[in-house]
C-alpha cells in the first residue's frame, strides 16, 4: 500500500536505518487503519501516500535525534491511531512501548493492529486516562513519553512528565508554533520537574509540513500535587 521506495529514500536522507521487518510492518498497519477507518474514525487521512507522509514519516523523521537509550521503556500519551508510537516501535526494536488511551475502542483496533505487526511481545496497551494513570503505579516509571496532537504544550507537560523518570525526557510532536508554545510553558514545565531541552525542527518530504519535536528533560521528580484533575489542568493551566 505505502510507497516502500519514498519510505527508504525519506528515512535514509534523515539517517535512520530502518529494520528490515519495519517496511512491511508499516504497510500492514496502513492497510488495518484504512480498514478500520471505516467503522471507527480513527484518522482524516486515509490516502497512500498521506498515511505514509503525513504520519509514518512525522513519526519517524526525528528519530535519530531523540537519543533514547537502548530498551528504553517509552510510553505514548493519547496515542489514538498509535501515533507516534507504534511506527517508532517497528524502527526501534530494542523499545518496550506502552500506548495509553482514554478510549477503549481506539485499543482494540490498536490491539489487532500490534497482534497483525508481531510486537505484542513488547507493546503494552493500556486504558485509562493520563491525569490518573499518572498518579499510580506508572507514576516515573519510563525513560521516555512521547506525544503528538493531543494537548497545548503547558497541558500536555503535566499530562506526561508524571510518567517520566528524572534523567529520562519528553518528546512532544508539535507544529510550527512549538517556540511560542515552549514560551507560554516555561513555568508549567519548570513545576513539574522539567526543563527545556532543545527544539528539533524537520520538514516531511513531499509536504509543505515544517514540524518541530520539542525535547523536555526530566531533572527532578514531580511534586506529589500533579497532575491534578483533568478539569483544572484544561481550565487553569500551570
Amino acid at each position: 500500500m505505502i510507497d516502500q521506495q519514498a519510505l527508504a529514500a525519506a528515512a535514509a536522507a534523515a539517517g535512520l536505518t530502518l529494520p528490515e521487518a519495519a517496511a512491511s510492518q508499516l504497510d500492514r498497519y496502513a492497510d488495518l487503519l484504512v480498514e478500520w477507518n471505516e467503522k471507527i474514525n480513527l484518522t482524516a487521512i486515509t490516502d497512500p501516500d498521506g498515511i505514509l507522509r503525513r504520519h509514518f514519516l512525522d513519526c519517524l523523521l526525528p528519530l535519530p535525534a531523540l537519543a533514547l537509550p537502548q530498551g528504553a521503556a517509552v510510553i505514548d500519551v493519547g496515542t489514538g491511531a498509535g501515533f507516534p508510537g507504534l511506527p517508532l516501535c517497528f524502527a526501534r526494536p530494542d523499545l518496550r512501548l506502552t500506548l495509553l488511551d482514554s478510549l477503549a475502542k481506539r485499543l482494540r483496533v490498536l490491539e489487532e493492529i500490534v497482534r497483525e505487526t508481531g510486537v505484542q511481545d513488547r507493546v503494552t496497551l493500556v486504558h485509562a486516562r493520563a491525569e490518573e494513570a499518572g498518579r499510580g503505579p506508572m507514576r516515573e516509571q519510563f525513560d521516555a513519553a512521547v506525544s503528538r496532537a493531543v494537548a497545548p504544550l503547558a497541558r500536555l507537560a503535566e499530562y506526561c512528565l508524571p510518567f517520566v523518570r528524572p534523567g529520562g525526557a519528553l518528546f512532544a510532536y508539535k507544529g510550527p508554533a512549538a517556540g511560542e508554545e515552549l514560551a507560554e510553558a516555561a513555568r508549567a514545565i519548570r513545576l513539574l520537574g522539567g526543563e527545556a531541552a532543545d527544539c528539533l525542527p524537520y520538514a516531511i518530504p513531499g509536504t509543505d509540513l515544517r514540524h518541530t519535536v520539542v525535547v523536555l528533560r526530566k531533572v527532578s521528580p514531580t511534586p506529589a500535587a500533579y497532575p491534578r484533575q483533568s478539569a483544572k489542568i484544561q481550565q487553569k493551566p500551570l
